[in-house]
């Protein structure tokens, strides 16, 4: 694996580069395990509410590797795709990544959306 885990004291755990990636390199495939929508008020009041990704229109998934645990930016160096079928999220270099940086994803999905994310705001997620 080109990606190790570091604590940051304030954001938690962060998703570094321990190499340097070109732009449109895959970073990490990661599996999902799909909540469907009627589990997600159950998962909302757990410490799970803060590592899902809103699956199609209704569902919820947990990206696994390290999926659930990339940092949001609204300047990410980084995109995902989700592959609903099949059941898997690709993490992608959206920039050249120097080894032994941050990757940062846009949590609103598309890499120019600016919209603050429920965190910033003081909302829940939904």
């Amino acid at each position: 694996m080109d990606l190790y885990l570091l604590q940051h004291e304030i954001k938690g755990r962060c998703v570094y580069a321990k190499r340097d990636f070109e732009v449109g390199e895959l970073l990490e495939i990661c599996p999902v395990i799909v909540i469907p929508h009627r589990e997600l008020v159950y998962l909302d009041k757990t410490v799970l509410y803060d590592y899902y990704f809103i699956w199609n229109e209704n569902d919820a998934a947990i990206a696994l590797g390290y999926g659930s645990l990339y940092n949001h930016s609204t300047c990410p160096n980084a995109r995902y795709e989700t592959y609903y079928d099949d059941g898997y999220i690709h993490f992608i270099a959206a920039q050249y990544i120097a080894a032994h940086t941050e990757i940062l994803v846009n949590y609103n999905h598309a890499m120019q959306d600016k919209s603050k994310v429920w965190f910033e705001q003081g909302f829940e997620k939904k």
